[in-house]
């Protein structure tokens, strides 16, 4: 039954039905934590996921009490190095970021970027992923110099592991682009946006950041 709860939440958070989403997920962790016990890796599992349709529904402290809950099992069966840890430590910085809390939350994506690092390779995608959203918690706090090796490497990641003409790469050109505009470096930004509105016209949904964690 849990299982088959648990399906049904995906699909209504995948329908953007929030709030049937929330309550199924509700009924899933009532149901896990009877069966397999509070700290068991799919308690955790379902918490973040609670916490995601929380978080996205601007109900963020609810999401960090259970980003928090979620870590803290995470940690517990796993161990401080694992890629559930890192997503989750990502995660709650997202939250940190959002509420202006950004010494905390450059924290937790060092710590996550660490991990994804040493665990999954430096060239893994979701390395490029920590890179991104720890260069831009930096680009906000006009911290240029900082941000820009980071957006760099982030985009040399998503080229060798995508192909030069995957949408997430014309992503990362955006932001290093945005990242010279701010700063005035017009010369340095014209070719990426020549390369970014190329790609951009091949593709449609192009954001400024990558919504994964």
């Amino acid at each position: 039954v849990g299982t088959l709860l648990y399906n049904l939440a995906r699909l209504y958070a995948e329908a953007g039905r929030a709030v049937e989403a929330a309550s199924t997920y509700r009924r899933v962790l009532g149901i896990q934590e009877i069966l397999l016990g509070r700290n068991h890796q799919d308690v955790a599992k379902t918490l973040s996921e609670l916490a995601g349709i929380y978080r996205n529904r601007g109900r963020d402290t609810e999401a960090e009490r259970l980003y928090r809950r979620a870590l803290e099992i995470q940690e517990g069966v796993f161990g401080k190095y694992h890629p559930d840890v890192a997503r989750t430590l990502s995660d709650l910085a997202a939250i940190y970021q959002r509420r202006g809390r950004d010494t905390a939350a450059e924290r937790l994506y060092q710590r996550a970027l660490i991990i994804r690092e040493q665990v999954l390779g430096p060239g893994h995608l979701d390395v490029s992923r920590t890179l991104t959203k720890l260069a831009f918690l930096y680009q906000k706090q006009g911290r240029d110099g900082e941000a820009e090796p980071l957006y760099r490497r982030a985009l040399q990641i998503q080229q060798a592991n995508l192909g030069s003409d995957h949408p997430a790469v014309a992503i990362a050109l955006n932001n290093l682009a945005a990242l010279y505009h701010d700063a005035g470096g017009y010369a340095e930004a014209e070719p990426l946006d020549r390369k970014s509105t190329r790609l951009n016209s091949s593709h449609t949904d192009i954001s400024r950041m990558p919504s994964s964690a």
